[in-house]
């Protein structure tokens, strides 16, 4: 009797697990302009109707591979279930506790944990903020560099210039995202220190660089040129209404931005490539992470990595993430990027920005890393590009 009642109450659990996974799926499903939200609407009780901790185990999992709009179901189901929960548990966090601590489990869910947690428990989040300094997932360390900024300001207040930069270089020294590094980097310069932020980000600043070749209606994008078979800095071959050579070109931006208009002129319907070395202490996981509004493709090693055949949709730092596998010694990095033939003033930049790193955003620097380039004059290029 007892096995036939274990079997039924184990029998019973699947098939609540079967349609939790099925409420759960629905909501994955909903879409754009409202498709999918009346099923939501419904899976979306089904789900709150039984809070326990399987089933917000379950939805932090789902958050995993939901989109924008599914994501919105989800975290309002979950916080409807953790509040019921620790009503009823008179205000445990435990079973969101063990989630958020175990740093393998993904960034953006382990940041809602946390928000949950300092909703329910403001006192016990603030204690835990200055020790995710250093943590896995930028989305939680912005608090604790928050804290050290706020720190830094108070110090300037006071006078306590010495103490400030201390503070604020700590929290540079963790920072990963642009606009927190940024304000550090003034707050700093302000205090007479000078960042070196492509250094600090990792972005790769020293390229060699051939073009232009042709992409008339955007067919560029897909010819494979030269550059695509071989790589031989010696060689030239026929470009675009000249001969393409390769020559060097570095940045001087403080966010490593690589511009082939400096080279090649302001041209339009055109492909450029770059090609740079990273040498590499050890072989790792890490990511490739570019910012580019151009039609763009990467190759590591030779091999093809990933791209993009968009133009002019916006630009920003790691607006692209690539997990790659860097060998221990020489790695070969060719970045492909094409101008289409509009000629407004917002499509000039013919430009890619590209830096290493690791799954948290700190940089990966090469042992053949060089200082940092120091523009000695800035060259103002026309506002108009031409068509060639």
């Amino acid at each position: 009797m007892k096995r036939r009642l274990l079997i039924i109450a184990l029998s019973l659990n699947t098939l609540s697990a079967i349609a939790l996974n099925d409420s759960i799926e629905k909501i994955l499903s909903v879409g754009p302009e409202g498709q999918g939200n009346i099923k939501a609407a419904e899976a979306w009780k089904e789900i709150t109707s039984k809070p326990s901790q399987e089933t917000l185990m379950m939805i932090f999992e789902a958050m995993n591979d939901a989109d924008p709009i599914a994501s919105n179901w989800l975290r309002s189901a979950a916080e409807v279930i953790f509040n019921s929960m620790n009503h009823e548990q008179n205000g445990s966090n435990n079973t969101l506790g063990e989630y958020f601590l175990n740093e393998n489990n993904p960034p953006r869910a382990r940041r809602f944990a946390f928000d949950l947690i300092k909703k329910n428990d403001p006192e016990a989040a603030s204690e835990i903020v200055p020790g995710l300094l250093n943590d896995p997932s930028p989305e939680l360390r912005r608090d604790a560099i928050e804290l050290l900024i706020k720190k830094g300001k108070s110090l300037e207040e006071e006078g306590k210039k010495n103490s400030a930069i201390l503070v604020y270089r700590q929290a540079l020294n963790s920072a990963v995202e642009a606009n927190q590094i940024k304000p550090l980097s003034e707050s700093l310069k302000k205090l007479g220190t000078n960042v070196d932020l492509p250094k600090h980000f990792g972005f790769l600043m020293r390229w060699q660089a051939i073009g232009p070749f042709d992409n008339t209606n955007r067919a560029g994008f897909d010819t494979i040129f030269p550059p695509e078979k071989e790589i031989k800095l010696d060689s030239q071959y026929k470009g675009k209404g000249v001969t393409a050579k390769w020559q060097p070109i570095e940045s001087y931006d403080p966010f490593g931005k690589i511009d082939f208009n400096k080279p090649f002129g302001l041209l339009k319907e055109s492909v450029a490539y770059a090609y740079t070395e990273f040498e590499s202490n050890i072989s790792r996981t890490a990511e490739l992470r570019l910012g580019c509004k151009n039609a763009w493709k990467v190759w590591l090693n030779g091999e093809f990595i990933f791209g993009r055949d968009e133009y002019h949709r916006g630009q920003k730092i790691d607006q692209y993430k690539m997990q790659v596998d860097l060998k221990k010694g020489k790695n070969t990095i060719l970045v492909k990027a094409c101008q289409n033939e509009q000629t407004e003033e917002w499509t000039v930049q013919w430009e890619f920005q590209l830096r290493v790193c690791n799954q948290s955003g700190v940089a990966i620097l090469a042992s053949n890393r060089m200082p940092t380039p120091i523009q000695k004059q800035t060259d103002r290029r026309p506002r108009r590009p031409k068509k060639s």
